[in-house]
């Protein structure tokens, strides 16, 4: 089955018989987009190690003895904090994206299958959000029961 200008379509036919959700050309195409991705998230977290390391080497030199004004030591802090959630965030994120890779590789015939409602998650959406877990009609139900 060739790629159509509608993916969406595809992926709601081809689960309708029991065989694969997807293409093989989109399957490639969402890993290609999994693997990009998890490279960003990487190289994100690799940043963060740098930042942190060159933070802890300068609180290391000789000028360190040197008391900082409370106004810069609390700059600092804030810095450290927000350094500290990227990486939460980041790192969360690239579980994710692992998560979505080994669903991939372990069972393709059902990558992008609905983990809330079984049904066939549309190619826009996986092209948009490769990780994702659930059809658009699910998340937006899940969303409004916990608001």
């Amino acid at each position: 089955m060739e790629m159509s200008s509608s993916h969406g379509t595809d992926a709601d036919l081809a689960g309708s018989d029991g065989g694969p959700l997807l293409t093989r050309e989109q399957l490639a195409h969402l890993e290609k987009r999994l693997l990009a991705e998890r490279k960003k998230a990487l190289r994100g977290l690799g940043l963060f190690n740098q930042i942190a390391k060159l933070d802890r080497a300068a609180n290391d030199s000789d000028l360190s003895g040197y008391t900082d004004h409370m106004a810069d030591q609390g700059t600092e802090a804030m810095e450290r904090e927000k350094a500290a959630l990227f990486a939460t965030k980041e790192g969360r994120y690239l579980y994710r994206l692992e998560q979505a890779l080994r669903r991939l590789y372990k069972d393709p015939d059902n990558f992008g299958r609905c983990h809330g409602t079984g049904k066939p998650i549309s190619f826009e959406r996986l092209d948009a959000l490769p990780h994702a877990r659930y059809c658009i009609e699910y998340k937006l139900e899940l969303e409004a029961r916990e608001s």
